[in-house]
């Protein structure tokens, strides 16, 4: 009987191996695609902080690790895999402001945003933040202080003309900017 025990468990044994054997010359990786750097909001942000601001320099998607340090890696990880959407920089390289871009189809995470903004601030950044894509006069208005009369908004046909997929704009002036500082 015994016997009959041990030549089951042996079996069983040797066939829990070999199973285990085929199943990892059997798994394969999923095939690798392209994906877009930045959503259509991302684009015309960026399109816009480049023009209106040639003389700064615009990075995108940068690690708060890039942007920050501390002691403790406990505190460290707070914020490990975080991201922020831009960061201006003047033309020695010093951080002038971090701009973050909401989502419009993200609405869960108005708390992560906050979190996020609150980070940044203590380690002593200027912290802008837009809910939609910022219009021309929000960047002059933030970065280059009054606006003056030489700047003037894109004629509104020629916006409607050029832009006509993207024409998610309001007819309205309407500011949503929430500044940390």
């Amino acid at each position: 009987m015994s016997m009959y025990l041990l030549i089951g468990l042996l079996l069983l044994f040797s066939c829990m191996i070999f199973k285990s054997f085929n199943n990892q010359s059997k798994q394969q990786d999923s095939v690798l695609k392209r994906r877009a750097v930045f959503s259509l909001n991302q684009q015309l942000t960026f399109a816009r902080l480049k023009e209106i601001l040639p003389s700064y320099t615009i990075l995108a998607q940068v690690s708060y690790d890039a942007l920050m340090t501390t002691k403790y890696s406990r505190t460290r990880n707070k914020y490990r895999n975080l991201l922020a959407d831009f960061v201006v920089l003047d033309a020695s390289h010093q951080i002038v402001a971090i701009i973050g871009l909401d989502d419009p189809n993200v609405l869960k995470r108005f708390q992560q945003t906050q979190y996020k903004d609150a980070l940044l601030a203590m380690a002593g950044y200027r912290v802008i933040r837009y809910d939609e894509v910022p219009s021309y006069q929000q960047i002059r208005r933030d970065f280059l202080g009054e606006l003056r009369k030489e700047w003037h908004e894109p004629d509104t046909q020629e916006l409607d003309t050029s832009l006509k997929k993207y024409n998610f704009y309001h007819n309205h002036e309407k500011r949503k900017l929430k500044l940390w500082s």
